[in-house]
C-alpha cells in the first residue's frame, strides 16, 4: 500500500512538473510561432496561429544578423566582451574576498561581509543617478572614461555583481576544511599559491554557479547599459539593439522576436550543459 502511494505521488510530482514546464515554455513557443511570421500577419492574426512558415523564420532572422542599422552583429560581440570579462573579474574577486573574509575571524570581516549583505537588498534605481554622476566626476578630474566604455560597464557589473557572489561563495567556503591550507603551507606555499592551486579548484561547482547566474543577468540586462553606454551609440549590447526594433511609431514585430532568439540561443547551450553545476553550487553553499 505504502508503494502504491509513493508510485502516485512521483506520478502526481511529475504531472505537477510538466505542467510548470509548459507554462514556463510557453513564452518562448509564442515567439518562435510569431517569429516565423510576416509583420502584416503578425499584427492581424492569432498569436497563437500557426501561419508562419520556416522559411520566413530564417529570412527574419537573418536579416537581423546582417542588419546595418541596428548593428546586431557588432551588439553580439560586444555584449559578449563585456559579460566574459564582467564574469572572470566578479569570480576571481568575489572567490579571493570571500575566502579573506572566511578565514579572518575578527569582528571587522564579519562588519565588512554584513556590508556586502547588505548591498544586496539595495534597489539598484535608488543609485542610478549617484552612478552616472560618479562616473561624470572622475572623468573630469581624472580624464578616465568610464561612459560610453566597455571599462565603465564592467567596472559596474563587478561592482553590482560582487556582493550575491561572495555571499554564495562565502557559505561554501565555511565547509573547506582549514587543514588543507595548513598542509599546503607546511610544504611551502605561498598565501597567493595556495589561493589558486587548493582553493579555487575547489569552488569550482559555486564558481558554475555563480557565473550562469550573473552571466544571464549581464547577457539580459538592459537598464544598466542604457545608462552607462546609451541606445544608438557605437558600443551597444543586444538588450540595446534589440530595443531599436521598437520605435515611436513603427514596431517591427517579426525582427524583434528574431533578435530575442539570437539572444536566448547561446544562454540556452550554456545552461543545458551547466545545470547540474548549479544546483550542486546551490545545495553545497547552504548545507556548509
Amino acid at each position: 500500500m505504502d508503494n502504491k502511494r509513493k508510485r502516485m505521488s512521483d506520478r502526481l510530482l511529475e504531472f505537477l512538473a510538466m505542467i510548470i514546464f509548459l507554462l514556463f515554455f510557453f513564452p518562448l513557443i509564442l515567439v518562435v510561432i510569431n517569429a516565423s511570421k510576416a509583420n502584416s500577419f503578425l499584427v492581424t492574426s492569432d498569436p497563437l496561429s500557426l501561419t508562419g512558415t520556416f522559411e520566413n523564420l530564417v529570412i527574419n532572422i537573418t536579416e537581423v544578423w546582417t542588419s546595418t542599422n541596428t548593428r546586431y552583429q557588432e551588439s553580439f560581440i560586444h555584449s559578449t566582451i563585456i559579460t566574459f570579462f564582467s564574469l572572470v573579474a566578479i569570480v576571481i574577486s568575489s572567490s579571493m574576498a570571500a575566502w579573506v573574509l572566511v578565514r579572518t575571524k575578527t569582528k571587522l570581516s564579519n562588519f565588512i561581509f554584513l556590508m556586502f549583505v547588505v548591498a544586496m537588498i539595495i534597489p539598484f534605481q535608488v543609485v542610478m543617478l549617484p552612478l552616472v554622476s560618479w562616473f561624470r566626476t572622475i572623468r573630469d578630474f581624472t580624464g578616465i572614461p568610464l561612459l560610453r566604455t566597455h571599462f565603465g560597464l564592467i567596472f559596474s557589473y563587478v561592482a553590482f555583481g560582487a556582493p550575491f557572489t561572495i555571499f554564495l561563495m562565502h557559505g561554501f567556503i565555511k565547509g573547506v576544511p582549514y587543514e588543507l591550507e595548513e598542509a599546503a603551507a607546511i610544504d611551502g606555499c605561498t598565501r597567493p599559491q595556495v589561493f589558486f592551486l587548493i582553493i579555487l579548484p575547489i569552488l569550482k561547482p559555486i564558481i558554475v554557479t555563480s557565473l550562469i547566474l550573473n552571466g544571464i543577468w549581464i547577457w539580459n540586462d538592459f537598464l544598466l547599459p542604457v545608462l552607462i553606454l546609451g541606445i544608438g551609440q557605437e558600443i551597444q549590447t543586444i538588450p540595446l539593439a534589440i530595443a531599436r526594433y521598437a520605435g515611436a511609431f513603427v514596431t517591427e514585430y517579426q525582427f524583434l522576436l528574431a533578435a530575442v532568439i539570437i539572444a536566448i540561443i547561446p544562454v540556452v547551450i550554456v545552461f543545458l550543459f551547466a545545470q547540474r553545476y548549479i544546483i550542486k553550487g546551490m545545495v553545497a553553499g547552504s548545507i556548509k
